[in-house]
């Protein structure tokens, strides 16, 4: 916050700059003027918030001051200091807003106070005028987007469309002669990485900018493009004038984007229906379009629902998962990355030999692929399924699949993926398969049930058709502790647990856990624990 002090007399100025408490007011700019007019040259550069100023000066007086300053800055708060009791200057001080009026010679509490209130009134000020231009910029955000959304609302709310509709003719959004509409969607890609870097990762960005530019082919008499909100991410247009070629204007449209991006969309169209009563059916024939087109054709950009050439099916009907399924369960069961690598390939290969590839059958099959993954875990886990497939469902956000929809389609990005998928489905079965096989398994849980008995080495081999040293050398490498340690161990945990049990004694507590001397029992607990039983037990029991 600056200040700025005006007066002729050189030493009154130093007088008000000695008397004022400015680091108190929080005031850290002191400038000063001789007259009024450089008061005024100095307002206009350095916008001070307050001027502390004399009336009678001779070039340029108070009273012009306090006149411009009323005018062209209103913001500034003005105290004057005169020497002059006279009631016209005071009149004209309060007329013109000014803070105080202050008789010379200047006392210092008369200064800071009056100070402390111009401060205090132009901050208020300030707050209140940060706040109306927030809601201003805040108002500016919203207005596109509530036409968006009153757009969205034409094709999402048919039983309020007719009502949305008058506000968009009031509002002039939409013209009053249009009575019919075509609906198209333009596809983004929220994974189009390289599209996406050009807005510094800001998808909202990007969409405004392909909007704007959907715009200036369109102007107001074809349509209108906007952000679509009712559903994933899309972008609408709604044309009223549809005598126009659909194909000529999207094709404008797409060399436009190309032009400015250097991408181009791809756009589902559909028929023409009654505005508004037709646009639900026209969105969902849109966004059929979309999902039925044939990802082969990269240079076709317009789709059509029901086109009127028929697709090449190629080489017979679409491919169906169930024609690989037994393929891919073999290959996962053996292992072997040639074998996995050949059902990965041989399925893409199939697909594009056939000639037919949309983003519904890659929907379908990725759907039909993880359920086939979980069905094989089950199958070959049994119990142990849940973990393997959460731990896949995690190495499944490391290895995401293509979207059956993205911009660019790639059947080796495809087949990358199957592979991928397959060879991980293989090695996690094969882990869990071996760790079944590990007696160690079998005889910690032997451990965990018979702990109160006096387990020997000698024993727990036997019974498990192993050697005492390969017992001992697995603890040793599993657990970092040898085997009596680890039964020490299990036994002293479950002790921890009764100890809670306020009507057990110590001798029972110390039976239960395998312990036939009470004192040897408390020996190995305050060993491990670092704290007697009993002392155990009076830190945890309520």
């Amino acid at each position: 916050m600056k200040a700025l002090i005006v007066d002729d007399e050189a030493r009154v100025r130093k007088a008000v700059r000695l008397l004022v408490d400015w680091d108190a007011h929080q005031i850290g700019g002191i400038l000063e003027a001789g007259n009024g007019n450089e008061a005024i040259q100095l307002i206009r550069k350095e916008k001070p918030a307050l001027v502390i100023m004399d009336m009678m000066m001779e070039s340029g007086n108070g009273i012009e001051l306090m006149t411009w300053v009323n005018e062209f800055a209103g913001s500034t708060k003005f105290i004057v200091v005169s020497g002059h009791n006279d009631f016209d200057f005071v009149r004209q001080t309060v007329r013109h807003g000014g803070i105080d009026y202050i008789l010379k010679p200047i006392e210092p509490e008369m200064i800071n106070n009056a100070v402390s209130k111009a401060v205090a009134a132009w901050r208020t000020e300030e707050e209140e005028r940060n706040h109306r231009q927030k809601q201003s910029i805040r108002l500016n955000e919203i207005k596109p987007i509530y036409g968006e959304k009153l757009l969205s609302a034409l094709i999402d709310d048919p039983l309020n469309a007719e009502a949305t509709l008058r506000r968009l003719l009031d509002e002039g959004v939409v013209p009053h002669h249009a009575s019919v509409s075509r609906l198209i969607l333009v596809q983004t890609d929220p994974g189009n990485n390289p599209l996406i870097k050009r807005f510094g990762g800001d998808s909202e960005l990007m969409y405004y900018a392909i909007v704007n530019i959907c715009n200036e082919f369109l102007q107001q008499s074809k349509g209108i493009a906007f952000r679509y909100w009712g559903g994933p991410p899309e972008i609408a247009m709604i044309l009223w004038d549809v005598q126009e070629s659909v194909v000529e204007l999207v094709n404008r449209i797409n060399q436009g984007i190309y032009l400015t991006l250097q991408f181009r969309m791809h756009f589902g169209i559909s028929s023409v229906g009654s505005l508004p009563g037709g646009l639900p059916a026209e969105r969902a024939e849109a966004a059929e379009a979309l999902l039925r087109r044939n990802l082969l054709r990269h240079e076709d950009y317009c789709h059509f629902s029901s086109p009127a050439v028929p697709l090449d099916t190629g080489n017979g009907a679409p491919m169906l998962f169930a024609d690989v399924q037994e393929e891919w369960r073999m290959a996962v069961i053996s292992g072997s990355p040639e074998v996995l690598s050949a059902a990965a390939e041989h399925w893409t290969h199939e697909l594009s030999r056939r000639g037919v590839v949309t983003p519904e059958m890659l929907n379908s099959w990725k759907a039909d692929a993880l359920l086939f993954r979980s069905r094989l875990v089950r199958e070959v886990l049994g119990g142990q399924a849940d973990r393997a497939l959460a731990e896949l469902e995690r190495a499944d956000t490391l290895n995401p699949a293509p979207l059956p929809s993205g911009y660019s389609f790639s059947l080796f990005a495809w087949r990358d993926w199957s592979f991928a998928m397959l060879q991980l489905l293989s090695q996690e079965l094969a882990a869990r398969a071996v760790k079944e096989r590990n007696p160690m398994t079998d005889i910690v849980k032997y451990i965990e049930q018979n702990y109160p008995s006096d387990l020997s080495l000698q024993e727990v081999a036997g019974k498990f058709y192993v050697s005492r040293e390969y017992i001992s050398r697995k603890f040793k490498q599993e657990y970092g502790i040898n085997f009596s340690d680890f039964i020490g161990n299990v036994r002293i945990d479950k002790a921890k647990l009764l100890l809670q049990n306020p009507n057990l004694k110590l001798s029972q507590i110390s039976e239960m856990v395998g312990f036939h001397d009470v004192k040897y029992f408390s020996k190995v607990f305050k060993k491990q624990v670092g704290l007697t039983p009993k002392d155990y037990r009076m830190q945890n029991t309520p």
